[in-house]
């Protein structure tokens, strides 16, 4: 019986709340069974249901390729966190959660998707034990290391501080705009779904905050620090709708490269920013120099950017309506920077992205340059993290993150 069974089977006894999770946890092992589960938007926005309609239709290597890096570190890193998830206070808005059922408000999507999709959700924390396993540590005291994963208990908790900070930020994405049209009915279940997912953002935000600090560690501080302000900062780049999703913005007069520096600027601060950081802080805790702390960030930033482009990709290549929440898909991009004019039809969503004609913009895309030219960003981003990967010595673990990057440019 694995560790997560056997927890799950002690917490199922407990609570209503928890018998929830320990079929939720039932359906997720046996998904796992199938490969069914696959590659989850890195995009930081509302978790939705084009996310699940990604999962079926991509390829099971990621599966396979997840499965065995969850190996290499000890244990499984798809319930990573699982003792946060399982906290009193997540109980007491699990019950609340109820009853939000049929009204359709995306804080029930997005605890769907962290619950279903545990390990695509927190493939962060899995990126984050791998690169420390590759890169060891020096002179740490044995009582400092976790001698099963070959990592240090620090850096254990920085893999789950992280995911916390992702998993908070998403549900805080989850928060809806009210108009002021809106009956009545729904207003009081948009108002409800707007605290719980403010409450439940807040709390693990600020138990992260708690965590970080009992590591002692001032630099580290600053540096996740920086990347909650750069998660921050993400919302504010490009044009927003109604909802605050993104829209392209208008292409100066000499749009040369504004496709490239708008997108990475704008996915830099929503993912590769905190992935970077994150990495670099692990390394820094093993103290390592400045240069191969410096060679961790850009790791992760150049993974981040590369994952992001991949399902920027995907959503184009399938057709996916999911792409109404994230217009700034690269492909997309590309074209308004080749012709400025797909702007009318992406202009109607200043109001709401849902007046876009998806199917019409991506029937444009696909026959112009944006989906070869984004092609070509994968592959860039995914040589430089592979070309970092290099400054560490052959192990089982750097073997895990370039297959990890191979199945990412996989498309």
């Amino acid at each position: 019986m694995s560790a997560n069974t056997a927890v799950f089977k002690i917490w199922k006894e407990n609570n209503l709340v928890t018998m929830i999770l320990w079929k939720s946890c039932k359906t997720f092992q046996t998904q796992r069974a199938v490969c069914t589960s696959v590659l989850n938007r890195f995009h930081f926005s509302n978790v939705n249901q084009a996310e699940n309609k990604l999962a079926v239709s991509q390829k099971t290597d990621w599966n396979k390729t997840m499965s065995e890096a969850e190996k290499i570190v000890g244990y499984p890193t798809s319930f990573l966190s699982l003792r946060w998830l399982l906290s009193d206070e997540i109980a007491n808005i699990a019950l609340h959660l109820r009853k939000l059922v049929g009204s359709n408000h995306p804080i029930l999507k997005t605890a769907k998707a962290i619950i279903y999709n545990g390990r695509n959700t927190q493939a962060f924390g899995l990126i984050l034990l791998l690169i420390s396993k590759a890169a060891g540590h020096l002179n740490a005291k044995p009582i400092e290391e976790d001698k099963a994963a070959g990592v240090l208990h620090s850096q254990r908790a920085l893999a789950e501080i992280t995911e916390m900070i992702r998993t908070s930020n998403l549900i805080h994405r989850g928060l809806v705009n009210i108009n002021i049209d809106t009956g009545s009915t729904e207003l009081n279940n948009i108002t409800f779904g707007n605290k719980i997912a403010l409450l439940c953002g807040d709390y693990l935000l600020s138990t992260s905050c708690i965590e970080i600090a009992a590591l002692k560690n001032q630099d580290l501080l600053l540096l996740i620090s920086t990347a909650v302000r750069d998660l921050c900062q993400a919302e504010f780049v490009a044009r927003r709708d109604n909802q605050n999703f993104p829209i392209p913005s208008i292409p100066p007069e000499d749009c040369t490269d504004y496709a490239l520096k708008e997108w990475t600027l704008l996915n830099t601060y929503g993912a590769g920013s905190l992935l970077g950081k994150s990495c670099q802080s692990t390394l820094k805790l093993a103290g390592h120099s400045k240069e191969i702390e410096e060679k961790g960030y850009e790791f992760g930033k150049h993974l981040a950017l590369a994952w992001q482009a991949s399902l920027d990709l995907g959503l184009c290549i399938n057709k996916d309506k999911g792409i109404l929440q994230n217009l700034c898909a690269a492909p997309i991009m590309f074209h308004v920077e080749h012709d400025p004019s797909l702007l009318i039809e992406l202009d109607k969503g200043l109001d709401s992205v849902e007046n876009v004609d998806y199917l019409k913009v991506l029937d444009i895309v696909t026959t112009g340059p944006g989906i070869g030219l984004t092609k070509e960003l994968v592959k860039k981003h995914s040589q430089k993290a592979m070309e970092i990967l290099s400054v560490f010595k052959e192990s089982d673990a750097r073997k895990a993150l370039s297959n990890i990057i191979v199945a990412i440019g996989d498309f």
